[in-house]
């Protein structure tokens, strides 16, 4: 369990922070950027949530995710170095869990025409945003992971990449199914 009596620190005031290593880096470190974007994802969920209460099925399975997420975002602040004690990392069977969820989900949308704007219910207006705010998050992970010495297990890259999926998937269901999604029209405004 994590206890925190005392808030501030004072520790970052030279704008560095401490990974879960106890290692300093600049507060502007991808590795830093990488898992604080992987936290603003998890507060773009937690508004969407907020507007998809009455579907407790889904709500369920954001809940189960914003804890994933925190669990990734522990993983991302402690570097895998090897002869290192293992901390906290992402595991396969996270990543099937959402498989199995956007199966569960997508079996129930209508079959899609067009692409989908952002847009129909507040719900997933909300979800749309977290997902462009979750692919930002994999695009910072990925080029982490391509940097010497900065390794970022693959269940976090994948589950990342199937969060994005999940959260589109989530969006339509929270457009009654698919019914209310607001579709692209190529060049409708020409």
């Amino acid at each position: 369990m994590v206890v925190l009596n005392r808030i501030y620190t004072r520790t970052g005031d030279d704008g560095t922070t401490a990974l879960g290593s106890g290692e300093r880096r600049p507060k502007f470190d991808l590795r830093v950027s990488a898992y604080g974007t992987v936290d603003e994802t998890n507060a773009a969920i937690g508004v969407a949530r907020l507007h998809v209460k009455d579907m407790a099925e889904l709500d369920a399975m954001l809940g189960l995710i914003q804890n994933d997420l925190f669990d990734l975002g522990a993983d991302l602040s402690v570097p895998q170095r090897e002869g290192k004690a293992e901390r906290l990392r992402m595991v396969s069977s996270q990543v099937e869990r959402l498989e199995r969820d956007i199966d569960s989900l997508n079996a129930k949308l209508a079959p899609l025409t067009s692409f989908v704007l952002p847009g129909g219910t507040a719900g997933a207006a909300y979800l749309h945003l977290a997902r462009t705010i979750c692919r930002r998050a994999e695009r910072m992970m990925v080029e982490l992971a391509a940097k010497p010495d900065e390794p970022v297990s693959d269940a976090a890259i994948q589950y990342m990449n199937r969060l994005s999926d999940f959260l589109f998937v989530a969006s339509r269901a929270a457009n009654n199914n698919g019914a209310g999604d607001v579709l692209w029209i190529p060049g409708q405004n020409r």
